[in-house]
Formats: C-alpha cells, structure tokens, sequence
C-alpha cells in the first residue's frame, strides 16, 4: 500500500500568507505537505485548512535556524514588505532575507528554490523587457530584488538548484486593498469620486491563476536551473483606459484623473518578453484583461456585499 502522506512534496513558501502566497498554498496544499512563513498570522480569509503557519523574521538569520525544524523539498521565495516608503524594511527584507534563505538551504539538499523577482528589476528600460541578469532597476525595491538575483547567481556553480520568477503586475481575489485595482474596484463600488494619476502609464497586468500555475511549472523541471524567466501576460494596457474599464464594468464610480504625481522613477512602460516562458515551462497566459477584472470584481462586490 503506497503511503500518499509520505511521497507528497514538502513546500516551504515564504511569505505564504500574502496575495499571491496565499493563493499558491491553496491550489498547492491538494497535492503537497504546505507549511508558510511569514511575520504575521493568516487573515480570517486566507487561512487555509491542512496548512502549517509559522511566524518569522526572514531578514533576521537566527530566527530562520529557530523556526525552520523541517525539511524541505522546494522553498519558495515571496516574502517582503509591500510598503516599500520605509527603505530599510524593504531592503532588509527582498536583499537580507532572500541572502539569509539561500544561507541557510545551501547545505539542505533541497529540490529547487525559486526567488521571485519583480519587473522592477529592470527599471526605465526598453521594452519588451528581456529575461536577463542585468537592470537598471530606479527604486529601492527594484534594487534589492536585482541585488538578490545576482546573490543566487553566485552560486550557480556550486549546483544550488534556483531559479528566478519575474512578475509584472499580478492582480485577482483577495489581493491587498490598497493595491491599485483593488483600491479602483472599491472606489468605483462605492460610487466615490477618486483621484487618480494622469494615466499615462502603460502596464502588463497578469491574473493570479496564470501566475500560480507559472510557479508550478517549476516544480520537477531541470530545465528552468540557473534561469531568469519573465512571466506577465505580454501586452501592456494603458492605466487611463484601464480605470475606465473597471469604471463602465461596475456602472457607477468617477475617477478624476492628474489629481496624483507621477512617481519620477515609474518607468511609463513596462511588459515582458515571454520566450524562455513559453520555451522553458512550456507556459502561456490563458485569462485576458476582460475576463480577470469581472473574476476580481466579482470577488469585491460580494465582500463589499454590494
């Protein structure tokens, strides 16, 4: 009799009660033995059943050797503050805590680790943007993510098994209020006049299934070892016709656009080049714009019970 508890996968993701860690977890946990770390406990909504949660500093490395008892098959890097106004915190938890996993998993004899980067990464480049090793990232975060990329890649020769998941804008269910289509989506429910910036910017805007299933596609593939892989829907979409989108879906909500500053380091473009997706994880983006806003608003209108 074949013991199914015994030959699941044990998933270490890191920063798992997030957006996107969340959602992972739950499409992970019916397959594998999920445990998440993270500085705080889940929210009421997104603690998950059958998953092991335990609190930790990653940008701290003692506290690393006294949480993590267990052994991990694949560990998943998502964790980082997502207010990134306090640059210390944010530099101390994408750079330190990334430096203090790969620290400690050296010896571990794990399967794979995979370090989500960002798309800011690459900063004001041209677009689309290709999967590389070099940026010019304009922000802290940017930074720290770029600098934890080139940290794994000292350690490319020793045989450490990692790979390097860019993401663009992730959007869906669940996903943290005051993140921008969320705070468009509510705003618009509530038929409130909300400031916007200009609009001008233009971004590629990934629904959360496509990318949980990019991250999966990871798993027991050697092919992706060593290897940047950019994953975005590979179109980018205006932010003005955007908020107005959301604005004619939901029928009520008036955005007053110029009201906010462009940032002057937000790149105005920014989208993916998806060859070493499509030819590495043999992976391609299956939900649209159209169908991932009426997803999302869908989820906010029964949470605002509108």
């Amino acid at each position: 009799m074949i013991d199914n508890k015994k030959n699941k996968k044990k998933i270490l993701i890191v920063g798992g009660t997030g957006f996107l860690g969340y959602h992972l977890a739950r499409i992970c946990r019916k397959t594998s033995d999920i445990t998440c770390i993270s500085l705080s406990r889940p929210s009421k909504n997104k603690k998950l059943k059958s998953v092991e949660y335990i609190r930790c500093d990653i940008s701290r490395k003692n506290n690393l050797k006294k949480k993590i008892i267990k052994k991990y098959d694949i560990v998943i890097n998502l964790g980082g503050y997502i207010d990134h106004i306090n640059k210390k915190k944010t530099y101390n938890s994408h750079y330190l805590g990334c430096k203090n996993l790969i620290n400690f998993f050296l010896k571990k004899k794990i399967e794979l680790f995979v370090q989500i980067g960002s798309s800011s990464e690459y900063g004001k480049i041209d677009v689309p943007h290709k999967d590389k090793i070099k940026g010019h990232p304009s922000t802290i975060y940017g930074y720290s993510k770029l600098k934890a990329s080139k940290y794994l890649f000292k350690f490319y020769k020793k045989k450490f098994p990692f790979t390097i998941i860019r993401f663009y804008q992730v959007y869906g269910p669940n996903q943290n209020s005051e993140r921008l289509l969320p705070t468009i989506i509510n705003s618009a429910l509530e038929s409130k006049n909300f400031y916007c910036s200009s609009g001008y910017q233009n971004r590629d805007f990934l629904y959360v299934e496509d990318a949980t299933r990019a991250i999966i596609k990871c798993f027991d593939n050697k092919k992706i070892i060593g290897k940047i892989i950019n994953i975005g829907y590979g179109k980018q979409i205006n932010i003005k016709k955007l908020i107005k989108k959301v604005v004619l879906i939901i029928g009520k909500g008036t955005p007053v656009f110029g009201k906010i500053k462009l940032r002057s380091d937000e790149p105005l473009n920014s989208y993916p080049d998806l060859k070493n997706a499509k030819k590495l994880l043999n992976w391609k983006p299956k939900i649209d714009i159209n169908q991932g806003l009426l997803k999302t608003i869908s989820f906010y209108k029964k949470q605002n019970r509108l």
